[in-house]
């Protein structure tokens, strides 16, 4: 599908762009897919905004968002846990329950406007430019983006339900980065790129979250439905092969001929290489190597101690216990 850029006023010292690469005059339109991501959020960007989305709650500027996220930080990490020290955790069984039905609810929403507003038929996989137009389908898609921003504001909450239940050691570097960069993220594509090759994140990563938060939901109805979340592991390796497609998907595009900002491909990529890595991790201690100590099969572990890597082997011994020698 051919992309469609709108022709609107842009300043006179920005039409020609200078780098160590040498100096090219450019059209407005070419501007949008050089420029967005190389002041992403300079004084410049005021003017390199997408104007559909611009009186868009919360997208005059990154001022509110980044005052939402210190705020966020500073409870889940501070103040939070100081309130609850001496409080015995809050019985938040029905809020959460009408939570995960909430979440449920709204990404089977943003996947349904990710699919109909472009990818179902009429965007790319290979290479899929921004439509800028005034078109319904591409304004569909600018809201669908904006929709999933907030979505991604909503789901701090998980954090803060933590504090309150006391469960803080659910709040792992892992949840923190996830739940900090998502909304960032989000931000950036509904103020400068509000559709296009990127939204294949936004409408995976819904399709992952219906999963997930059912299984928050039936995880909270109580302990009688236990039984029925033997997929907990299976929900882990969802969400891996998302950060493998997604991975795969921005990363591909770098390398070719699309009228996409590789800068914003670039970021995509590595976020997802590190949330790769890090749910790779979490995979491996939770499931392979609990499941390994478990039979009893001896594996190797290294550890760096005072800058000397030592080799241990850990062996299973009776009564399930472990020992090192």
């Amino acid at each position: 599908m051919m992309s469609v850029c709108r022709r609107r006023e842009v300043p006179a010292q920005l039409l020609t762009y200078s780098s160590d690469f040498g100096a090219a005059r450019l059209d407005p339109c070419e501007l949008r897919t050089v420029v967005p991501y190389t002041y992403p959020l300079s004084e410049r960007s005021a003017e390199l905004h997408d104007p559909r989305t611009s009186s868009w709650w919360l997208m005059s500027g990154p001022g509110p968002l980044l005052t939402i996220l210190a705020t966020y930080l500073y409870f889940c990490l501070s103040i939070g846990p100081r309130y609850m020290r001496d409080r015995k955790p809050y019985n938040l069984k029905n809020t959460i329950i009408v939570y995960n039905v909430s979440q449920v609810v709204m990404s089977i929403f943003l996947v349904y406007e990710g699919l109909v507003a472009g990818w179902w038929e009429d965007y790319s996989f290979t290479c899929q430019p921004v439509d800028y137009s005034d078109s319904p389908k591409a304004k569909r898609m600018a809201a669908a983006v904006w929709w999933y921003f907030l979505a991604k504001l909503i789901e701090l909450s998980d954090t803060v339900f933590f504090v309150l239940r006391k469960k803080n050691k659910q709040i792992s570097v892992l949840h923190l980065y996830h739940h900090f960069m998502m909304p960032i993220c989000a931000w950036i594509g509904t103020k400068f790129l509000p559709g296009g090759h990127g939204t294949l994140l936004g409408v995976i990563n819904s399709f992952i979250h219906i999963i997930m938060y059912t299984y928050y939901l039936i995880s909270g109805l109580g302990p009688e439905y236990q039984k029925y979340l033997w997929w907990k592991q299976h929900v882990t390796t969802l969400q891996l092969i998302q950060f493998c497609i997604v991975f795969y998907h921005n990363g591909s595009v770098m390398f070719r001929d699309c009228n996409y900002p590789k800068g914003i491909n670039f970021l995509l990529t590595l976020n997802a290489g590190i949330f790769l890595y890090m749910f790779g991790n979490f995979y491996y201690t939770n499931y392979i190597k609990k499941e390994i100590h478990k039979k009893g099969i001896p594996v190797q572990k290294t550890s760096a101690i005072k800058g000397h890597v030592i080799r241990e082997k850990i062996e299973a011994v009776a009564n399930g216990k472990l020992k090192d020698s």
